[in-house]
């Protein structure tokens, strides 16, 4: 048995073009990655090779001027550590700062090394622009695009694999930036390592993203990743830290690092199809947090797993630290439990003929859950629930289904109206709690979106910034 959560309307088909999805591709993961048309060394033709092996190096760097490449072969081995190469670009194979613009087409990007990130954008002013190339990394800690301080970087019609650990394909740090990712295919295979860690804001539209270990997206802190008609396959099978027994496709916290500010981050996904084959659909601890759903087919096929769970894990401080979150579905179908602990909190906002089919909190009264359903939507026990508030209008928009709602510890009548009050959805505290390990390894350094993740990092002049930030539980 599976949850699957499909998508009201025409979902499209086709990724823009450039990801085509065979009709007898069913089933089967190898057979859904086969069917996906992409990028390969093999269609790069390479006019000029540019290598370099010293520890702490780059193969190519743009700082304060503009340059552009084209046909390139560019190598990247040796090796860096902490710091240096998560905040600053150290041993980046590509690397470009100092409000600098760099254009990379039609090129083939390949690093075997620890912290050996593919193509970094640090700082304020930065940009880079990458298209129809290939970026490959074998060592841990080397995402595949790297944007930290401030930076911009712009993504079109890439592949992106990397294999080791703590190694995000579209990754960001300290300061974080703006990430705009369109077409492509992006895969990670590495522990701690999810498509996706952003404490930035990242738009990704028309692409094939996969994990095989990890998470396949991590928002960490006041950050926002955008999903727009993509295709997202996430097998999250490995942990990086022990702090939650729970795997999930989607996860979003803060790790009190003090890399991502605190507030309130936003995950949005219209038109795409994510499929989840361990665990939970979304995780969200000791941060505060805003799902929007429109319009996407989502898939659970772990029939243990919940749709969504909000509660208390390894992240914060004891006593505070759970998640709380606004649940937007518009025109979006909802099949799983949701599960809400006594520190969480959640609004779920079922409008635009959207359903949902499970049960919320199914074991008893926990933390403050409010429902409304707009006339139109439905909600379909599958188990007996309990919320704290309901707004629904008299009529069918409930079906009991032979099962119990307690609303404020009363039982509803089935066909009646009720108005409630949604809860305020904010950060309850801070305070590190003694966090480890992140889901986006690295040093466990995250930043926030447009400089928001802290203070966007300023290089040092010889010593790095004191302390060693704590682990955390996906890179």
């Amino acid at each position: 048995m599976s949850f699957k959560t499909k998508a009201k309307g025409v979902l499209a088909a086709s990724l823009a073009g450039m990801l085509m999805f065979s009709m007898a591709a069913c089933g089967t993961e190898e057979a859904s990655e086969a069917a996906v048309k992409y990028l390969t060394k093999e269609d790069i033709t390479v006019n000029e090779e540019i290598s370099n092996s010293a520890d702490g190096e780059h193969a190519i760097e743009v700082s304060g001027e503009e340059q552009e490449y084209a046909n390139v072969g560019v190598t990247k081995t040796g090796d860096s550590d902490g710091d240096e190469a998560d905040f600053y670009g150290e041993n980046a194979a590509i690397f470009a700062t100092e409000k600098g613009t760099l254009t990379i087409k039609d090129s083939l990007v390949e690093t075997n090394g620890t912290h050996a990130n593919g193509i970094f954008s640090y700082g304020e002013g930065t940009t880079v622009n990458v298209s129809d190339s290939v970026i490959e990394t074998t060592g841990n800690c080397s995402g595949g695009l790297m944007t930290t301080g401030g930076g911009t970087m712009n993504a079109n019609n890439l592949t992106i694999n990397t294999s080791g650990n703590s190694s995000a394909a579209i990754r960001s740090d300290r300061g974080g930036g703006t990430v705009n990712v369109t077409n492509g295919y992006y895969k990670t295979t590495g522990t701690g390592s999810p498509v996706i860690y952003s404490t930035a804001d990242i738009t990704v539209s028309d692409s094939y993203m996969e994990s095989t270990s990890s998470q396949g997206i991590v928002i960490e802190g006041k950050n926002s990743v955008t999903l727009n008609n993509d295709t997202l396959v996430a097998d999250n099978t490995s942990k990086n830290s022990d702090k939650s027994d729970v795997y999930q496709a989607v996860m979003i916290y803060q790790s009190m690092s003090g890399d991502a500010a605190e507030g309130t981050s936003s995950f949005t996904a219209e038109g795409s199809n994510i499929t989840n084959k361990n665990g939970d659909v979304f995780f969200v601890n000791n941060t505060a947090t805003d799902i929007n759903l429109t319009n996407n087919e989502i898939t659970n096929e772990d029939a243990e797993g919940v749709f969504l769970r909000a509660e208390a894990a390894g992240w914060g401080s004891e006593g505070s630290n759970g998640g709380h979150v606004n649940l937007n579905a518009s025109n979006q179908v909802i099949n799983g439990n949701i599960l809400v602990d006594d520190i969480s909190t959640l609004n779920l906002y079922l409008k635009d003929k959207s359903s949902f089919e499970g049960a919320l909190n199914p074991d008893g009264q926990s933390g403050d859950v409010y429902i409304e359903i707009e006339d139109g939507s439905t909600w379909t026990l599958t188990a007996d629930s309990y919320v704290s508030g309901l707004t629904v209008s008299k009529g069918s928009a409930i079906n009991l289904n032979g099962h119990k709602l307690y609303v404020d510890g009363k039982e509803y009548k089935e066909g009646s109206a009720s108005k409630g009050e949604a809860f305020e959805v904010k950060i309850q505290s801070s305070g590190n709690g003694g966090m480890e390990a992140p889901p986006d390894g690295g040093n466990g350094g995250q930043g926030g979106p447009g400089g928001d993740g802290g203070t966007p990092p300023e290089k040092p002049s010889g010593e790095k910034p004191s302390g060693e930030p704590p682990a955390k539980p996906g890179e």
